[in-house]
Parts: C-alpha cells; sequence; structure tokens
C-alpha cells in the first residue's frame, strides 16, 4: 500500500478545526502536524479542502444476501465509499433473516469478498428467536435489532410483543436497537383512511398512519423497560420531535444506556414533499411535519440525539410503483447523506465539527468500534477529503445505486468527496476507484 502524505489540510476532529498534514503508512495515520514528503509517496494539496474522519453508517439496508435485484455489498458500499462513507452496520432484514449465528457469520464472509467498506452486521431478534439470543455470547455482537423483520412476517416488532421485549430487556447484555413504532396503532389508522379511500390512500397521509403517537407511545414503553432493567436501548430512526425531548443530553454518550438517533431524509424533508416525490419518500416511520422537521435538527445540535444515520433502504421503481398499500417502505441515501449534512453546515444551521461527532466520533463510541471514528495518530487510516466549493447535482448517471434511482435527484449540492480512504486504501480519487483492496470487519474495542 504506497504512503500518502495530505499537505496543509484543514482537520475536523474531536470539536476543532486544524490546518496540518497528515502522513498515511501502512494502513495508519502515522504523523498529524508537519511532514516532509519522500521518494515513493502520494502527495495530496489538501489547500482549501476539509479532511473528516470517514462516515459509519450505523444504519443500512444492503440486501445481501437474497434480495441483491435491489442492492448488493459491492454496490452499496462503493456508492457509499462516493459519499465519503468508509464504515456501515447492516440490518438483520435480508433473505433469510438474520436469526442465527451461521446466518450473522455468513454475511460476514459474504462482505470479506465483496465490500469497498468496512463493515459489521446486526443479529436479528424477534419471538421467533428470542431463547437462544438470551443463550448466546451476545458480547460479540455489535447489537441485536428487530428493525425490518416486520415485513417479512406481521408481528415481528418487539413493540408488540411486550413478553419477547420484557425476556430480551432482562437478559440482553448488549445494545438493544429497536423500531419504535406500534403496528396495532398504525393498523387502527390504516382503517380509518381505508374506509375514506380504499386501496387509494393519498401518500401525504402516510405520517397520520403511522402517526407520531404510534411513535412516542412504542418509545415510552421502551424507555420504561430499559430503565427497568438497566438495559442498554438504541431507538432507531427517530422521526418526531416530540420524542427526541424523551432523551438525556446531560451526560456523555460514553455513560448514556439509553440513546436514539436521527436519519437524514427526516431533517431534509418534510410532509410538503409528499405531494412532489409520492411514494419515493415513503419511509417506516415516516417523513413528518417541518416542525418535527426543525425540531430533529435542534435535538442533534443540543445532544438529545446521539447519531446521524441513513436506514439506506434501496428497492427498485417497479417496488415503488403503485398505491399505498403496494408500494414499499424504504429509499436509497447512503451516497448522499454527508452532503446533505454540509449543505446544512454551509447554511449556517449546524457546525461542521458537530457532523463530525454525530456521523464519525459518536457511532464509533456507541458501537464500541476499534480505532475508528477519529483522526488520531495510530488509528486506522479512514478519512473523506471534502471540497467545499465544487457544485454538482443529482442525477441517475451519477447515482451508483444498484436501483439506480435516488429521492434526492435535481438536487444541487455546494459540496463534493474528492478522496476517500479506507484502512489507507485510496478507495476513490474525483469519480476514480481502485477497488484491489476490500474493507475490513469492524472489531469492537474490550
Amino acid at each position: 500500500m504506497q504512503p500518502t502524505i495530505i499537505k496543509n489540510i484543514s482537520i475536523v476532529n474531536e470539536g476543532q478545526i486544524t490546518i496540518a498534514d497528515l502522513l498515511i503508512e501502512n494502513g495508519i495515520i502515522q504523523k498529524i502536524g508537519s511532514a516532509t514528503a519522500f521518494p515513493d509517496i502520494k502527495t495530496i494539496d489538501g489547500n482549501g479542502k476539509y479532511l473528516l474522519p470517514g462516515i459509519i453508517d450505523a444504519q443500512v439496508h444492503f440486501r445481501d444476501p437474497g434480495l441483491t435485484h435491489k442492492a448488493d455489498l459491492y454496490t452499496e458500499s462503493k456508492a457509499a465509499i462516493a459519499g465519503g462513507v468508509t464504515s456501515f452496520i447492516d440490518m438483520p432484514n435480508t433473505k433469510p433473516n438474520v436469526l442465527t449465528l451461521d446466518i450473522w457469520k455468513e454475511k460476514y464472509r459474504i462482505a470479506q469478498s465483496k465490500s469497498l467498506a468496512n463493515f459489521g452486521f446486526f443479529m436479528g431478534v424477534n419471538a421467533d428467536n428470542i431463547d437462544d439470543i438470551i443463550q448466546m455470547d451476545i458480547a460479540q455482537f455489535l447489537a441485536v435489532s428487530d428493525d425490518g423483520l416486520y415485513f417479512t412476517k406481521k408481528g415481528n416488532l418487539l413493540a408488540d410483543n411486550p413478553q419477547v421485549m420484557d425476556k430480551l430487556f432482562a437478559n440482553c447484555k448488549c445494545i438493544i436497537a429497536v423500531h419504535a413504532e406500534k403496528e396495532t396503532i398504525v393498523a387502527s389508522n390504516e382503517e380509518v383512511y381505508k374506509q375514506q379511500y380504499g386501496e387509494q390512500i393519498p401518500f401525504h397521509l402516510h405520517p397520520l398512519i403511522r402517526s407520531e403517537n404510534a411513535c412516542i407511545e412504542a418509545t415510552k414503553d421502551f424507555i420504561a423497560l430499559a430503565e427497568r432493567y438497566k438495559a442498554h436501548l438504541h431507538i432507531l430512526h427517530l422521526s418526531t420531535s416530540a420524542e427526541a425531548r424523551l432523551f438525556r443530553n446531560d451526560i456523555p454518550l460514553k455513560d448514556k444506556k439509553i440513546t436514539t438517533e436521527v436519519c437524514v431524509q427526516h431533517l431534509w424533508f418534510s410532509e410538503k414533499d409528499y405531494d412532489r416525490l409520492g411514494a419515493l419518500i415513503k419511509w417506516n416511520p415516516a417523513i413528518k411535519s417541518e416542525n418535527d422537521r426543525k425540531g430533529l435538527m435542534q435535538a442533534l445540535l443540543d445532544d438529545h440525539i446521539d447519531l446521524i444515520t441513513t436506514d439506506h433502504a434501496p428497492h427498485t421503481l417497479e417496488d415503488k410503483d403503485g398505491n399505498y398499500f403496494t408500494a414499499v417502505s424504504g429509499a436509497p441515501m447512503v451516497q448522499h447523506s454527508l452532503n446533505i449534512m454540509l449543505e446544512f453546515y454551509m447554511q449556517g444551521i449546524i457546525p461542521i465539527e458537530k457532523i463530525a461527532e454525530k456521523m464519525c466520533h459518536n457511532p464509533a463510541i456507541l458501537y464500541q468500534i476499534k480505532d475508528r471514528g477519529f483522526i488520531r495518530e495510530g488509528y486506522a487510516a479512514d478519512m473523506v477529503i471534502v471540497d467545499m466549493d465544487s457544485k454538482w447535482k443529482v442525477s441517475r448517471d451519477n447515482t451508483l445505486y444498484k436501483c439506480g434511482w435516488s429521492p434526492m435527484e435535481g438536487t444541487v449540492f455546494q459540496s463534493r468527496v474528492t478522496h476517500t480512504f479506507v484502512n489507507g486504501h485510496l478507495v476513490y480519487e474525483n469519480g476514480t476507484f481502485y477497488e484491489e483492496i476490500k474493507g475490513q470487519a469492524l472489531v469492537k474495542y474490550q
């Protein structure tokens, strides 16, 4: 692997911006400060650009194995790399669902040969495997999760299974990452609007069907249970400002036992976008009101919300076609998440240091990821260089998802990812990929 020196770049790390050189050797950040070039070293001029730790997207659905007509670990990791995402954690609703140790290990084997980014996988948990889960060596998992499993079988959400929830929270010693919506409330709301509209429910009613009440009641129940058992709870993809106020911001993340995240789409879109985009922005939980969008951003800024993720969930356009009930939920976002947040930075809404905290530092802290998430000497050289003055427009021609589309099409971004390093290997440089070295499994520190 060729040594690299990045000269005179603005390094965004741990609440500060420092202009310095950075030396990469043997996949590691060897020196931060003043570094001298030597023969056979690659030199990158960082003048006027920013260097951030590689983004860790801690919630994606890359569809591999079993649903690879939509996406796979190669295509989606490539899109991630183009967006500055150097590590991801994938959800268990592949086919088959990740409900056994053998299937969980098989996903790692697949990723070793296909993924350009570093990778980790949640273990799935539901009523079918709860007894097996609590007998396992749970410390080996980054987290266990029910997310996405309701697509396979109704009633698989933990929020609708009090007995399963109770058993899991009483016995689980790793992070429990949950989808906080009550399907019983959602189903009741569906019936109300189905009586009025039949199968042709307008998409702008999605946030009233997958309502604030469905979210907040599930979140309150989960928090109460976690407090009772002193379990480590993580609420995925928060969508309402009311929920955000339920989380603490008066202690460091490393000391929190109850945490949460927001996805970029819930910061970018609001209910006003349904008329334009319809099923393309149908997510579970739903994109909600403008007040929720602004409230989530404020909760991110004041540290009630700990992480930024994407819930990247690619579907074909055929999957998105049809009426409210046949159009599936989820959309691809991983290539554009950093650009979205940098757009907010350039609008003066969020400091770039806070973006690095929520997208890089905090995922590493929460999931105990070893030697990543920070720009520190001795750490793995997972990094992204960004040009803040390079305007471009999202189109199908420059979207890399296997499904071939993005809800961000037509959006003009002011910033551009120019270089992405994974384990010191320059995987992406100004539109060119160097794919000879694959990513590595994320390792927990003890």
